[in-house]
């Protein structure tokens, strides 16, 4: 969609799971870790390293955003179920968005930016996009990437050091 070629990560906005938005426009001069979730996947452990990683970067300005989706049938069935899942199960403290779409027609307008503009549409769960404090794409990394492998940290601690 060329109405997308001069646009960044920032102009867009996700309902969070708690109610409201959130606005990536807000995390101008922050990098951002934009992660595909799921309850049900075998993936589901990074949340783990998911959090730790808002543990150890938060406080130096890098925002981990979950984006549940159910679009490999592996979603929990509301907002509430996941929200207590993740709670429970790992004590998510980052910031999370309602059940979104990240593929296909019905895809949320960022990941129909990033398909448009980057070529990168989630295969699966738990797939990275790291965007720059500017809001570009930095690097995409697939479900079999940890989150806290170097080839996702290395980039975040650089842009922390800045």
């Amino acid at each position: 969609m060329a109405a997308f070629t001069a646009v960044t990560a920032q102009a867009f906005q996700f309902g969070a799971i708690e109610g409201g938005t959130i606005d990536l426009d807000s995390f101008r001069g922050q990098p951002v870790l934009v992660v595909n979730t799921a309850s049900m996947c075998a993936f589901t452990g990074q949340y783990e390293a998911l959090q730790a990683l808002h543990e150890q970067y938060s406080d130096a300005g890098l925002v981990v955003l979950a984006v549940p989706s159910d679009d490999f049938r592996q979603e929990l069935g509301s907002e509430a179920e996941v929200k207590e899942f993740c709670d429970v199960n790992f004590g998510l403290t980052l910031p999370m968005t309602e059940i979104t779409s990240v593929r296909g027609g019905d895809a949320h307008p960022f990941y129909r930016w990033l398909a448009d503009t980057h070529g990168f549409t989630p295969r699966w769960n738990f797939n990275k996009v790291l965007l720059s404090t500017d809001g570009d794409v930095i690097a995409t990394f697939g479900s079999g990437t940890a989150p806290n492998a170097r080839e996702v940290t290395d980039p975040i601690e650089a842009m922390l050091t800045q």
